[in-house]
């Protein structure tokens, strides 16, 4: 279906030619004064109305006005003979989407005003219906029932539409690329490409062509020129995991890049430009990495505009449960299993589990319940970890209790005496901790306190 434009005038002449420039790719209705497009209005809707300024009966200035008051949608190009500065400010003000004087140039300038104008609305429409449905509720492929969580997308989404540098922290496995998809999919860019890099597992002397791509001959096995993974996410979202990975020497032509959208591919001299919005993520903390000289403080100033930190799953027990119903929805579909039930027993222990992994161990988890259950319940037996006793046996003796006591009161110490974080430090519950802590007459601070 052709886009709809309202064109009003009360020159013939210049009628047939804006309608004769338009009709080739619009579908364009013509009005001979406002008086007539308003009530064409008043019965159907047109993508655009342009309109001259000087008209008998009722002007543009004054249709813009009633298109305001009562189809405030739609946009309108304004066009006068007169070129007058303060009529051009009242239609602006108005809400006017272009103003030109006449006589047009050419059919072609007509054209890619028209082009720019629908372009401009319809970016605006997806924005704010991307913010309809923020507003509503999280994608259903979402899954944030706690409060970190939900604070964590709330600024995701609040980031989404603008062209801004976002770095994502947090352990491995929290999720991090499950937030960059979110910010790509609530863009302006979310009809291109989502590229995603892991600097991790790619050297150092191929993760620039990895990145930039190579021209033919630039080294050996480069039988032929490749595109690198930005001018493949032109026009999208470049996600940069484990960015604290790159190389120093990288991380210079990288900076390069982000604040000039150009560069060469490896072995070329052509300069190519893009634009790419880059989203990166890191496990590692980045000021203790610039202390070390191992990474470079300019690149953390450009990557760090909008940081957002992903907390581990443990501080967020509220999710696991539904993180668990979800991926079991999801893997059984996969597996060709039909979905099950999760006992009571199954998800207490999986609320007691320390979640080192964090959501990729969950999902990991579940997988394993699934592919090992005889039953359509997901019992504790099924999950990888094990329940804890209920009764923990005499204290040990010997030289690896002695190892096991020292590498404890250590992390207490470290931890001025607050036992959940030394918990979390060992890897261990915080259950086992006390009755360790109580073997050794030791008593330590309270968790939170």
């Amino acid at each position: 279906m052709k886009v709809s434009i309202l064109v009003v005038d009360d020159e013939p002449g210049q009628r047939q030619f804006i309608s004769g420039s338009l009709a080739r790719e619009y579908e364009v209705t013509t009005a001979a004064s406002g008086l007539e497009a308003s009530q064409l209005l008043s019965h159907r809707s047109f993508s655009l109305v342009i309109t001259d300024e000087r008209m008998p009966d009722m002007g543009g200035i004054e249709l813009l006005r009633w298109i305001r008051e009562n189809a405030p949608e739609t946009p309108v190009v304004v066009l006068t003979a007169y070129g007058s500065v303060a009529t051009a400010v009242e239609a602006i003000k108005l809400g006017a989407e272009e103003y030109l004087t006449k006589p047009l140039k050419s059919p072609e300038e007509l054209r890619l005003i028209v082009e720019k104008v629908l372009r401009s609305r319809a970016m605006r429409d997806r924005t704010q219906l991307h913010q309809e449905e923020t507003n509503a509720a999280l994608p259903a492929d979402v899954v944030a029932e706690s409060a970190t969580m939900k604070q964590v997308f709330r600024l995701a989404d609040q980031v989404a539409p603008q062209p801004t540098t976002v770095l994502l922290t947090g352990e491995s496995g929290t999720g991090k690329e499950v937030v960059a998809r979110f910010i790509h999919r609530r863009s302006q860019r979310c009809d291109h490409a989502f590229v995603a890099v892991n600097c991790a597992a790619i050297t150092e002397t191929l993760l620039e062509s990895e990145l930039l791509g190579h021209e033919k001959g630039a080294f050996t096995g480069a039988t032929q020129t490749r595109r690198g993974r930005f001018e493949m996410a032109d026009g999208g979202t470049l996600f940069l995991d484990e960015v604290a990975e790159m190389g120093v020497r990288l991380q210079a032509k990288f900076l390069r890049v982000l604040q000039e959208q150009q560069f060469e591919r490896v072995g070329g001299d052509r300069t190519i430009s893009v634009d790419v919005r880059v989203i990166a993520a890191t496990n590692k903390d980045l000021s203790q990495s610039m202390a070390e000289g191992s990474f470079r403080e300019d690149l953390f100033y450009r990557l760090s505009v909008f940081p957002i930190h992903i907390p581990p799953l443990r501080e967020r027990p509220e999710d696991i449960l539904p993180l668990a119903e979800s991926f079991t929805r999801k893997i059984s579909a996969r597996i060709g299993k039909p979905v099950p039930s999760m006992s009571r027993e199954a998800g207490e222990l999986l609320l007691k589990h320390n979640w080192p992994g964090n959501v990729r161990e969950l999902a990991n988890a579940i997988e394993r319940a699934l592919i090992v259950s005889q039953s359509g319940t997901i019992e504790p037996d099924d999950l990888p970890m094990k329940r804890e006793p209920e009764h923990f046996g005499p204290a040990r003796h010997g030289l690896l209790a002695q190892v096991e006591k020292t590498t404890i009161l250590g992390a207490l110490a470290r931890n001025r005496g607050d036992r959940r974080a030394t918990s979390e430090e060992l890897g261990i519950s915080l259950r086992t901790l006390q009755y360790r802590l109580k073997e050794y007459g030791v008593a330590g601070r309270d968790p939170g306190t």
